[in-house]
């Protein structure tokens, strides 16, 4: 048994699929009973609860964990899913974690994957650290579609950023879970890789019209994402990874390297089907 949370979401959804083309059982950890999950066995937890996750973990023979950004509880929840790892006794972890997280700070979000990787290796069990890049549908979070605009926020539209499909990052997670290695090890996943421009020349083909690019200054991402719609916090806890990422401070350190091959193209015209 393979217990996967974020079961609801792109990558935990991808994993457990994955899982179970493999013939391997899956055990969904959601908060919602009624939540739409591809496995048939179900364990009811919050990621801040450290009871409900070890009686979810219990068992099982590997689990898939992530931590969710949202600008205030990562800190609990942190505390809750390395406990519970360690209660349970599973011997191993595979984390969906991000380049950038070999560093304690500076990252914004991103720093508290580096937290989570810290806290598992302190349990004792093996721990498979994935590190992704950006994710390719983060192109259809930016409003582009609705406003015609595609933002940047960077110095430059024109730099080149790899960026993994989410179908490949949870297939590199249940690839890890059904083969674990002798000892923990951080796995960058590298992908192919596309400037901002291409990005919305893509993403506006598949649209039928011209995205406009406009690079955000960066004194103005704060608010802009505030405008966005987004909590103050987490605003704020997003323009100091845009920063990060523009001074390139980024970068994969890992033990191996496994490749992403789907195209960016495939992605986009995916969601944008469904």
């Amino acid at each position: 048994m393979f217990a996967v949370t974020g079961i609801t979401g792109r990558v935990g959804g991808a994993a457990a699929q994955a899982l179970l083309a493999a013939g391997a059982p899956v055990r969904a950890v959601v908060r919602n009973p009624a939540s739409a999950h591809p496995g048939g066995d179900v364990a009811v937890s919050d990621l801040s609860d450290r009871t409900g996750l070890s009686t979810a973990f219990s068992g099982c023979r590997g689990v898939f964990v992530m931590l969710p950004f949202t600008g205030g509880a990562e800190p609990t929840m942190i505390e809750a899913i390395a406990g519970a790892v360690a209660d349970s006794g599973v011997p191993h972890v595979v984390m969906l974690s991000s380049t950038g997280a070999d560093l304690p700070d500076g990252t914004g979000p991103i720093r508290w994957l580096h937290h989570l990787e810290q806290a598992l290796h302190a349990t004792g069990a093996r721990l498979t650290a994935i590190r992704s890049p950006h994710f390719q549908e983060k192109a259809l979070e930016t409003g582009a579609v609705e406003s015609g605009v595609y933002p940047v926020f960077a110095d430059s539209a024109d730099v080149p950023l790899p960026m993994a499909a989410t179908v490949d990052v949870g297939a590199a997670a249940a690839r890890a879970l059904l083969t674990p290695p002798a000892a923990s090890e951080v796995v960058d996943l590298e992908a192919p890789a596309y400037t901002e421009r291409q990005v919305a020349e893509i993403l506006g083909k598949l649209l039928g019209r011209e995205l406009i690019v406009v690079t955000v200054p960066q004194p103005a991402w704060r608010g802009a994402l505030a405008d966005a719609g987004l909590p103050p916090e987490l605003a704020s806890e997003l323009a100091a990874l845009y920063d990060a990422d523009n001074r390139g401070i980024l970068r994969p350190c890992g033990d191996r390297r496994v490749r992403c091959t789907t195209e960016l193209e495939q992605t986009l015209r995916d969601l944008l089907a469904r």
